[in-house]
């Protein structure tokens, strides 16, 4: 898939580990100008953490950018830890980061589960954000929950029969606690092959198009096992939100800037809940693109992305 669009590839310029408390340990990295302004990518999942094409949406003449793994994410230590791993606990995290390197406020730039955590964070610490760029936006309603566990069938039979076929007929009737005591069984030759067929399911419907490269990237051992396993403890515990939900925290953020980037035909993520954002925040600018599903890096959603990066920095 050509990424003209995207920044050449950079390499930070440090990186570290951050210990968290409670065993965990933070991976985090900086990347492009280190007097530039301050921007974070939050990855999505919870649980998928980050790579290095998600370093190129940012000019590395301008950006000082904040990339890191969530508790129990890619990098982080231990993998799919679920021991304190809650969206309190992950909001916290984000802000021990910023102390820890010294930085007074920033731009936040999530897709899917990083546009919940980015707006979990703002809400929490209005005054250390200065706006947001949101990407597939995922609110953790129940429906929400509910459309990716059932009603992608819809759409991705195929790849729905696939995720259901794991589990044994006997046990099809909750299907998020069946695979939920797979993936926290200690026996790898329980937990993985769940991991993978439930990384397999999301990777396959996160595209307009079919796309090998997607679903092969989600259901490599390390990303999927991380992924699985979290996104079904968060699905579990309704993503650890507060009981009125992220739609009635508007108030504190309806002050600040936002660009929403949303897929006509995201199938994971569906437009309807970007679309109820942009209704409650006054100051955001909701771009659909016509052509493009859920994936960062489709080509009407990169372009956009990037685009909408640029109108923050010429603010």
């Amino acid at each position: 898939m050509p990424r003209g669009d995207l920044f050449p590839d950079i390499a930070p310029f440090e990186t570290g580990l951050l210990p968290l408390g409670d065993g965990h340990v933070m991976y985090w990295e900086q990347v492009g100008n280190p007097r530039g302004q301050p921007v974070l990518f939050l990855h999505g999942g919870p649980g998928a953490g980050a790579g290095a094409v998600h370093r190129r949406f940012f000019d590395p003449t301008h950006w000082r950018l904040v990339v890191f793994d969530q508790r129990g994410a890619g990098r982080s230590r231990p993998l799919g830890e679920l021991t304190a791993n809650t969206t309190p606990h992950l909001v916290e995290d984000i802000e021990t980061l910023r102390r820890f390197l010294g930085l007074e406020r920033w731009l936040l730039f999530g897709g899917s589960w990083g546009s919940t955590l980015a707006l979990a964070y703002a809400q929490a610490h209005p005054e250390r954000v200065t706006g947001c760029v949101l990407r597939g936006v995922f609110l953790g309603r129940d429906a929400e929950v509910e459309w990716f566990l059932h009603g992608l069938r819809r759409f991705f039979p195929d790849a729905w029969s696939a995720f259901v076929e794991h589990i044994p007929p006997e046990e099809r009737h909750d299907l998020l606690e069946a695979y939920l005591r797979r993936l926290t069984s200690p026996d790898p030759a329980l937990h993985l092959p769940a991991a993978r067929a439930w990384s397999h399911y999301e990777g396959s419907c996160s595209t307009l198009l079919p796309s090998p490269e997607t679903v092969a990237s989600f259901a490599q051992d390390r990303t999927a096992l991380g992924l699985a396993r979290i996104e079904a403890h968060y699905f579990k515990h309704r993503l650890f939100l507060p009981e009125g939900g992220l739609l009635g925290g508007m108030h504190r953020i309806a002050h600040m800037p936002a660009e929403i980037i949303q897929g006509r035909y995201d199938m994971v993520c569906p437009a309807e809940t970007a679309f109820d954002l942009a209704a409650a925040w006054p100051r955001a600018r909701l771009t659909v693109v016509a052509d493009a599903g859920h994936s960062a890096l489709e080509p009407g959603i990169r372009t956009a992305l990037v685009a909408a990066v640029e109108r923050f920095r010429r603010r």
